[in-house]
């Protein structure tokens, strides 16, 4: 049943939409039609939709699925499911053991949040244009090439701006407004991976196409929900991101550095109960 509903949501967002629009009429314009829906039933539509907009599916049992990691060489672990599950706090859009990744930062890195008018440029961070390779066999079931790699958000009010507005916006998009520039690639086990925030118009793979483990398929980018270059990817138990709940994942090609991003520092903490630690914790450097 909450697949069923999570798998409507575009049509709870019309219609939370919708009922807005009458509510704002009612109180303005006298008409037949406006005059037989009361405010009461209108109020109810909105209240009804925005609950079930915000239903996630469950994420069944299952094995941990063992796989590669999509980047190579020296890189930091964000948000991720060696942490704690959800690793992002929710399970919107199958995201329930997503990881972000991203290259260690040097002395030349923009700090995370500057006092400036503007935000950094995408290609001032060492992981804009790194390759992302595919987590196992399978086929390409989903692309988007064409979304800007914006200025990332590392002012405040470029963080707040992310954080409130834009983060509610791209939330009520479709699930490219905050994936971004991505690829979907449906497993032979049926698991379906998701590299999202690519960079605009890196993509080497189109849809029908097969893949193997190791496959470059993109550039990391700035597209989408995001607040510097890095790589987003998670996995899931359908093509449909609405529809899809979330699937645990681990990585059988990594060692762990045993450092920390300094970047990241004041986010390391023991991780949860829950958490899959054959995965890197928030802020761990990992080989791969």
């Amino acid at each position: 049943m909450r697949r069923r509903i999570s798998g409507l949501r575009p049509l709870w967002l019309v219609t939370a939409f919708v009922s807005i629009a009458l509510i704002s009429l009612h109180s303005r314009l006298a008409h037949p039609l406006l005059d037989a829906v009361p405010p009461l039933v209108l109020s109810a539509a909105l209240f009804l939709s925005g609950v079930l907009y915000m239903i996630n599916p469950k994420t069944p049992e299952h094995e941990t699925h063992v796989m590669s990691a999509p980047v190579r060489g020296r890189w930091a672990a964000l948000n991720t499911p060696g942490q704690q599950l959800p690793s992002h706090g929710t399970r919107f859009l199958g995201q329930y053991s997503a990881v972000d990744i991203l290259l260690p930062s040097t002395p030349e890195t923009p700090a995370k949040v500057r006092r400036a008018w503007r935000n950094s440029k995408p290609q001032e961070y060492l992981s804009f244009g790194e390759p992302v390779y595919a987590m196992a066999d399978g086929v390409v079931v989903r692309t988007k090439s064409r979304a800007a790699d914006h200025r990332a958000r590392n002012t405040w009010q470029g963080l707040a701006y992310l954080m409130t507005l834009e983060g509610i916006i791209r939330s009520l998009g479709a699930p490219g407004s905050l994936f971004g520039n991505h690829v979907l690639v449906e497993h032979d086990d049926g698991a379906v991976a998701a590299y999202a925030h690519l960079r605009k118009g890196s993509l080497l793979v189109e849809v029908g196409q097969r893949v193997s483990a190791g496959k470059q398929l993109g550039e990391i980018g700035n597209s989408g929900n995001s607040s510097e270059p890095h790589l987003h990817v998670h996995l899931m138990d359908r093509v449909n991101p609405h529809a899809a709940a979330g699937l645990t994942m681990t990585w059988d090609n990594i060692a762990e550095s045993g450092g920390i991003e300094p970047s990241l520092a004041e986010v390391v903490k023991d991780p949860a109960p829950n958490a899959i630690r054959t995965m890197p914790r928030n802020g761990d450097i990992f080989h791969a």
